[in-house]
C-alpha cells in the first residue's frame, strides 16, 4: 500500500468541539459574568447558606478531636500547675518548718555551751570541745561518733562528759572521728563514790524495763544505799577525774535469800545538744606535768 494512500486526518472524537484558546476565552468571560452578577444581584446566597447548613455537622466532627485534644491539654496543664502549685506550698511550709526546729535545736545548743563553759571552769585537767556526728548503728552496743581523732590529740580511753554529767570513754581513735562508748554499754565500767555515804563502788551499764541505766555491782543487801543518792566519779582508776557527776540512784531492790542488792542508777548525761568535752585521762595528764621541757 502507497504511504500517500493513508489517512492521516484524526479520528472524529478528538475534532469534536471548540479549540482550547476558544474555551479558556470562554470559561474567563462566564467566571466574571458570574462573579459580577452575585456581587449585584446576590443569586447565590441562598445557595451558599444550604451548603453551609448542609456542612454543619461535617465541621463540627471535624473540629472535635482538635477540641478534645485542646481539653486534654488544658487539664493536663492545669493538673501540673496546681501539682506544682501544691509542692511549692509543701516545701514553704517545710523551710518554715526546718527554721523552727533549727531556732529550738540552736536555742537548746546555745544553752547547752553555756553550760559547757561553766563546767569547763571546775575541771583541773587539760580537755577539748567536741561535737558529736551521729550514733553507731550498732543494737549490741552503745556508742556515738565525735568529731575528734587522732590529728586533735585524743588519746584512747579519754573521758567524754557533757553539761548533765560523764558520758563514756573514747574506747577507738581514728584520725579524724572517735568512738565513745557509753556509761550504759554492758561492757563499760567506771569507779563511782556515793557522795552521801563516801562508799565506793563499781558500775557496769544495764537496761531496766527498757530503759538504758547503770547497775552497781556487788553492793551488799545491807549497804546504805538510798534512791536519789547521788554517785560521782572516785578518781581512782586514773582515767576519770574526781568528783565528776555519773548518776543517781533510781531503783533498788533487795531479797532476803540473795546476799547482794539490784541497784540501778539514772546517768545524769543529757546528750541533747551535740558538743561534749573530751578530756585528758588523769594518769596522762600526770605524766604531762612531770616532763621537763
Amino acid at each position: 500500500m502507497a504511504l500517500d494512500s493513508l489517512d492521516r486526518s484524526p479520528p472524529p472524537f478528538f475534532r469534536v468541539g471548540f479549540a482550547p484558546l476558544t474555551k479558556l476565552i470562554f470559561f474567563s468571560a462566564l467566571s466574571l459574568l458570574l462573579i459580577f452578577g452575585d456581587k449585584q444581584l446576590q443569586f447565590t446566597k441562598p445557595l451558599r447558606a444550604g451548603l453551609s447548613t448542609l456542612i454543619l455537622p461535617i465541621q463540627w466532627l471535624v473540629m472535635q478531636p482538635g477540641e478534645a485534644l485542646s481539653a486534654i491539654g488544658t487539664y493536663f496543664q492545669s493538673l501540673d500547675q496546681a501539682q506544682k502549685n501544691l509542692k511549692a506550698a509543701e516545701l514553704k511550709v517545710l523551710q518554715q518548718s526546718v527554721r523552727s526546729q533549727q531556732v529550738e535545736q540552736l536555742q537548746i545548743e546555745n544553752q547547752n555551751l553555756r553550760l559547757l563553759m561553766e563546767l569547763q571552769a571546775s575541771i583541773a585537767v587539760s580537755f577539748q570541745t567536741a561535737e558529736v556526728l551521729f550514733d553507731v548503728p550498732d543494737p549490741y552496743n552503745q556508742r556515738i561518733v565525735i568529731n575528734r581523732g587522732l590529728l586533735k590529740n585524743v588519746a584512747l580511753g579519754s573521758p567524754v562528759i557533757d553539761a548533765g554529767g560523764v558520758v563514756g570513754q573514747v574506747t577507738r581513735v581514728y584520725p579524724l572521728t572517735s568512738e565513745v562508748t557509753l556509761l550504759t554499754d554492758k561492757d563499760q565500767s567506771i569507779p563511782v563514790l556515793n557522795s552521801r555515804t563516801g562508799a565506793r563502788n563499781i558500775t557496769s551499764g544495764d537496761v531496766l524495763a527498757g530503759l538504758p541505766m547503770i547497775e552497781l555491782k556487788f553492793v551488799p543487801a545491807s549497804a546504805d544505799v538510798k534512791e536519789g543518792d547521788l554517785l560521782t566519779t572516785s578518781g581512782i582508776d586514773g582515767i576519770y577525774p574526781a568528783g565528776l557527776q555519773v548518776a543517781r540512784i533510781s531503783h533498788i531492790e533487795r531479797r532476803v535469800d540473795i546476799s547482794f542488792a539490784r541497784i540501778h542508777a539514772s546517768p545524769l548525761a543529757e546528750l541533747k545538744g551535740r558538743h561534749v568535752l573530751v578530756l585528758q585521762p588523769t594518769s596522762a595528764s600526770t605524766l604531762n606535768k612531770g616532763k621537763t621541757p
